[in-house]
């Protein structure tokens, strides 16, 4: 890639949520880089703070018409937390893997240099992904609200008995349930939590959003794939005798009382995610997940 093509991205913010060696030591790695390539480099406050020096900083809320491209270090819940703090500027993101899995953040710290020159010069694919909006209300007033890029959760917290809940779709009456929970996940969650309690993959752009039960006391109860601008309420049974958490993204617990009402529904804010120019979905399916590799010749070789 040559430095003669122009910055497509002259401003960079880098992000990262971890105070270990390895984070810190990918960032000055990526600093080092994007000023060798004539970027300008700003920190987000709280990530200036793993650095040994103490370099140009920025709050989030002034990241707006300033910062071109946000570049997070971290695992997938580091993009998480970022994701929700970005997606109301507009921003797009690119992720660089220091955790397990890495659905969201798709770049290795030894591969900088190839990966991310061409995405500063424009050549990278987008995705847009949804988030989930949450309101908890009691009695008709509303107590909480939150969000989430992956999923929303209602789970009994440390109880190991089952709870009650009814579930309405669009304002029409679809099941009471007694479970372990619900779990409503957006296509970008569904690789998460949703896909270990036996919910489906999908395709990540997709405009829909799961419902998946927690082991329901019941052969027949499954995951239902929803319209990405369903309403979805989840009403607390008041046969409950315990008082089942809300949780955005495994964050932000919110005990509910019986009677109580959660009320899920697509989010206004978009966020913008950056990929290198041969991002595949389903390549990263079959390494993060130890699906089969292909067994006879390419179709193209048939």
């Amino acid at each position: 890639m040559s430095q003669d093509q122009p910055l497509h991205f002259s401003t960079v913010a880098l992000l990262a949520s971890v105070k270990v060696e390895a984070v810190s030591s990918t960032l000055e790695k990526l600093q080092s880089y994007l000023h060798s390539e004539g970027c300008e480099v700003v920190f987000e406050e709280s990530t200036a703070q793993l650095m040994p020096h103490t370099p140009a900083a920025l709050k989030l809320s002034e990241f707006a018409g300033r910062v071109d491209l946000c570049i997070v270090v971290g695992g997938d819940g580091s993009m998480l937390s970022a994701s929700r703090k970005i997606a109301a500027t507009g921003i797009p993101m690119l992720g660089i893997n220091r955790g397990r899995l890495g659905f969201l953040t798709d770049i290795s710290p030894d591969e900088l240099a190839e990966r991310v020159a061409p995405v500063l010069r424009g050549q990278y694919n987008t995705s847009q992904r949804f988030m989930l909006n949450t309101e908890i209300s009691r009695n008709g007033e509303l107590l909480s609200r939150g969000r989430a890029v992956n999923d929303v959760v209602l789970h009994p917290g440390r109880s190991v008995r089952m709870m009650e809940f009814d579930l309405y779709v669009d304002k029409q009456f679809v099941y009471s349930q007694s479970s372990d929970g619900v779990i409503v996940a957006t296509p970008t969650g569904s690789t998460a939590y949703a896909l270990s309690a036996g919910g489906p993959i999908l395709f990540p752009e997709l405009d829909a959003i799961i419902v998946v039960p927690l082991n329901p006391h019941t052969l027949s109860s499954r995951p239902i794939t929803l319209s990405g601008n369903a309403c979805i309420e989840l009403q607390v049974s008041a046969r409950n005798e315990l008082m089942p958490l809300v949780t955005c993204d495994g964050h932000n617990d919110f005990v509910t009382q019986p009677g109580d009402i959660i009320t899920i529904t697509k989010h206004p804010d978009v966020l913008k995610l950056i990929h290198p120019s041969d991002h595949n979905f389903y390549e990263i399916c079959r390494s993060k997940l130890g699906w089969g590799g292909r067994l006879g010749k390419p179709l193209k070789e048939q």
